[in-house]
């Protein structure tokens, strides 16, 4: 067996190098010197509000002990987080490490346990104990549930008060349904317009209430809308959906969509519109169509999306080939990547916003939680197929083959996104912390067609559900390059050039789309067609199934 060799492994000659440099000794100073000035300002009652959402309840100030636990908590955790980046150590190992810090920190905050929680011990006294009663009784419901509720799902019913809009179900497979949306305009472009959402959530993200609508805005703008409902594979089905491949959901998912929209339209071209991994679908489906001959795309907009994977941000934490490897043997040939594994990822991706929250708002200080539609479609989250999520994550994240020219095959076709050579609107969030907006912007330079590329204010879903009549957040556009983006430039110097303008980005992509619409026409007043005629109405039944546990 291999001497396990101390000297020569990164974490500890990083660790010898790390507390014998002037840096950690500045640390240690600087800590030290802060710590007794906080200490000083406490026994003179003077101590400031702390900035951290976590601490500016009152509770916190009227607490002497307490509050200058918190104001020492925060003081270790810039600390602690500044000795990690003194590390020399590989990227990723790195990256690793503070994340772990980040994890480590996020569950040790004196807010997290009910007998350092000022706010809660508060709740407590006023309330006469009711409180932790009620938190207890929030606590045991969701061990029952088996995993923590986030909003009250109660609120919301899919087809009566979110995914709303008008529509008809005019194709279904093992693995979607189409959804055509019924016009309300008096005249419509005549190039339709297909949106293609992630599979790893459900699709009405872009349909949650009238008010906050992408569906609902693109038809109000004239477009003939079609939409992809992806099935949420639960682990009795027997009709192969469990051994579905991202070749599967290529040809029989996204390309066959197209097919259907083409018929029913009777157009040889359409508008796709994409977003996250439902972006990633888009540009190998219309990558391998061109590689056949087949040119039926007449643009393609891109939301969040990843085609370069060089930097995926925080996801590569989870990501090495062991990981890999595990999916490959446990789900490579059939199974499913559920709901819960897959969600619990994302959450703990923030642990603030999304998980210690909950423990304090509603075990701490017992509070029944409050209804948001988004967190209501975060937590109904789907399953995967097996065999669709290890090949995903080996060929992208790990090893990056789909953004290689002529690497990898897809339906029997080499895959190159340099094919697609029609125009693209790609849009990323400055804030994304799922799809980093520098990658998105790499990601742009993939495809050879003219790119207008917009950056929007704040995360992975608010930047992109941001309706213009709300007049939230702000955008970014370079206005030297409306037409094409400039392929030698980083992303950096495009925002250095770039234009900051107030509200939504959504009027900016309007005037984009329109361009792509082409004539006006009246709309058919039937929904589908002889060869697909309607089978339910909007929102269908697969967007319904909820994934077990």
């Amino acid at each position: 067996m291999q001497q396990f060799d101390l000297h020569n492994n990164p974490w500890f000659s990083s660790w010898d190098a790390l507390t014998s440099s002037a840096d950690w000794k500045m640390l240690k100073t600087d800590f030290l010197s802060k710590y007794q000035e906080l200490v000083k300002l406490s026994q003179e009652g003077a101590l400031p509000e702390l900035k951290d959402s976590r601490f500016k309840n009152e509770a916190w100030a009227e607490n002497s002990q307490l509050h200058l636990l918190a104001h020492i908590y925060v003081l270790s955790s810039d600390t602690v987080e500044k000795m990690a980046l003194q590390f020399n150590l590989p990227e990723k190992m790195q990256n690793k490490l503070q994340f772990s810090i980040e994890q480590w920190l996020a569950a040790v905050a004196p807010s997290n346990f009910f007998a350092l929680n000022a706010e809660a011990l508060k709740v407590f006294q006023e309330t006469s104990g009711e409180s932790l009663q009620k938190g207890m009784k929030n606590w045991l419901a969701d061990l029952r549930k088996g995993r923590m509720t986030q909003t009250d799902e109660t609120a919301f019913q899919i087809g009566e008060n979110i995914a709303t809009t008008k529509g008809s179900v005019v194709f279904e497979n093992k693995l979607f349904q189409l959804i055509q949306y019924q016009p309300t305009a008096e005249q419509v472009f005549e190039t339709p317009l297909l949106v293609v959402p992630p599979c790893i959530n459900k699709y009405y993200i872009m349909d949650l209430q009238e008010n906050q609508s992408m569906v609902q805005y693109l038809i109000e703008q004239g477009h003939n809308t079609y939409l992809i409902s992806w099935r949420n594979p639960l682990p009795d089905d027997q009709d192969g959906i469990l051994e579905a491949t991202w070749n599967d959901f290529i040809e029989d998912g996204v390309i066959k969509a197209m097919d259907v929209v083409h018929e029913i339209s009777g157009q040889d071209k359409l508008n796709l519109t994409a977003f996250c991994v439902g972006g990633t679908m888009s540009a190998t489906a219309i990558a391998v169509q061109k590689a056949r001959g087949i040119d039926n795309v007449k643009s393609l907009t891109l939301l969040t999306t990843l085609l370069d994977f060089t930097e995926t941000g925080v996801m590569d934490v989870f990501i090495d080939e062991g990981m890999v490897l595990r999916n490959d043997i446990k789900l490579g040939k059939g199974g499913l990547a559920t709901a819960g594994m897959l969600n619990s990822t994302f959450s703990w991706l923030r642990p603030n916003e999304l998980v210690w929250n909950y423990v304090v708002s509603h075990y701490f200080k017992g509070e029944a939680p409050s209804a948001f539609n988004i967190l209501f479609w975060n937590a109904d989250s789907t399953n995967l197929p097996g065999p669709f999520y290890a090949w995903y994550l080996r060929n992208t994240y790990l090893e990056n083959n789909l953004a290689k020219p002529d690497h990898l095959k897809v339906c029997g076709e080499k895959i190159n996104f340099g094919r697609i050579d029609v125009p693209s609107f790609v849009y990323s969030s400055i804030a994304d912390h799922i799809v980093p907006w520098k990658s998105g912007f790499e990601s742009a330079k993939l495809v050879s067609g003219p790119v207008r590329y917009v950056l929007g204010a704040s995360g992975h879903i608010a930047g992109v559900i941001n309706p213009p009549h709300k007049n939230r957040r702000n955008y970014w556009v370079n206005e030297n390059q409306t037409e094409d983006i400039n392929r030698a430039q980083s992303a950096g110097d495009w925002l250095a050039e770039a234009e900051e303008k107030p509200g939504s980005w959504w009027p900016v992509w309007a005037e984009w789309l329109e361009q792509q619409g082409g004539k006006k026409i009246r709309p058919r007043k039937n929904m589908g067609s002889r060869q697909y005629p309607v089978i339910e109405d909007a929102p269908g039944r697969y967007v319904k199934v909820k994934a077990l546990g």
